[in-house]
């Protein structure tokens, strides 16, 4: 024991002495965190908008302080008629224009009947859906809370509700993304880069053919990146807490459970990794191509599985990330507890205690 704790002790300092190492430990999940909280978001916020108001009377102005107090939009209002509106998608930037025509107020009243005109510009498809959707909804609003009469024998008012995210953030859906692509990165490329570093120098076969055990040789290669990878769970925990307002619903016990579990994984991915390859560069390169393309387009983070073909969603039903992302959305976003998320778990131990064992055995076999 002492002989394993002298060893751990030796990795540790190792790591903690590389700038690099550290650089790539400790900054990518920080950087990673803050890009896709507030960077790559799909919400609308500060879209530059354009209204152009014929009407100028009491309901114009009204819809136009909704969509001013809204937060998602940057609203200038101008003049002119339909000739300048080509001009302003042209050379001002604008994503959408709303036009209220003359008399809009008169003939909402009157008519019960008024029209609104929401020009988008479609070069960007998603961005110009998600602005009209915005607008019309605010358009909707008013017409609810101010329009007593109607044309028609009865009304149906549907009430929406928007559960675990009402706000439609887009951090309950990046920052389990992003947890599971970071342990999977850092874990699966340290521990390979970090044993075929040893074989690159010529020291592993030495420490195989002491008297230390090999199964100690390689406990005490990836206790350091265990224990640094649940910092990282810590620090994105904290950030996605006191940064991006998302606190964790369910019990934090159990999510540092379940990613100590994906964290074993993607260090046996790691050390199955370092049995192939031969150089630094070679097990970076793998283990950055091999796993960062699989994490991002299967396990639902980006892209949602259900709407893929069947084949593709049979292949990633052997992504570990998958597993793992489910498991953080229920535990940290919903709040659930073990009873409704074992079943993911079972399948992410067993994938744990598979790749365990070949990459040992792998390993075993490469250098004894």
């Amino acid at each position: 024991m002492n002989q394993l704790l002298s060893f751990v002790r030796k990795e540790f300092l190792h790591v903690l002495r590389d700038r690099k190492t550290l650089l790539i430990l400790f900054g990518l999940p920080i950087v990673q965190i803050l890009l896709f909280g507030f960077a790559l978001t799909n919400e609308v916020r500060n879209a530059n908008i354009a209204i152009i108001d014929d009407a100028h009377d009491v309901a114009s102005r009204k819809i136009i302080g909704m969509v001013s107090a809204s937060g998602s939009f940057r609203v200038r209002e101008v003049q002119g008629g339909h000739a300048s509106i080509e001009e302003l998608f042209r050379n001002s930037g604008v994503k959408l224009i709303v036009l209220f025509p003359a008399n809009f107020n008169n003939d909402l009243m009157h008519t019960q009947h008024a029209r609104v005109q929401i020009i988008a510009d479609a070069s960007d498809p998603n961005t110009a859906s998600t602005l009209t959707t915005y607008v019309s909804a605010i358009i909707a609003d008013y017409q609810k809370s101010t329009v007593q009469s109607t044309a028609l024998p009865f009304a149906i008012n549907t009430q929406v509700r928007m559960l675990y995210n009402p706000q439609l953030k887009g951090a309950p859906n990046f920052v389990p993304g992003v947890m599971a692509l970071v342990l999977m990165l850092v874990c699966v490329m340290m521990t390979s880069i970090a044993i075929v570093r040893e074989k690159e120098l010529g020291t592993m076969e030495i420490l195989l053919v002491s008297p230390f055990r090999p199964i100690l040789v390689i406990v005490a290669k990836v206790v350091p990146y265990l224990l640094l990878s649940l910092v990282n769970v810590a620090t994105i925990l904290v950030l996605s807490t006191y940064v991006l307002d998302l606190p964790v619903q369910g019990s934090v016990l159990l999510l540092f459970g379940v990613s100590t579990i994906f964290i074993l994984t993607s260090l046996a991915l790691g050390l199955l990794i370092s049995t192939i390859t031969n150089s630094q560069q070679s097990a970076m390169l793998f283990s950055m191509m091999g796993m960062l393309l699989p994490t991002i387009m299967f396990s639902g983070f980006m892209f949602p599985i259900e709407n893929m073909p069947i084949p593709l969603q049979v292949i990633s039903n052997v992504v570990p990330a998958r597993w793992y992302y489910t498991i953080v959305k229920a535990v940290m976003i919903k709040g659930l507890g073990i009873t409704s998320i074992w079943r993911e778990l079972l399948v992410l131990v067993g994938m744990t205690v598979v790749l365990v064992v070949i990459s040992v055995r792998k390993f075993k076999v490469r250098l004894a």
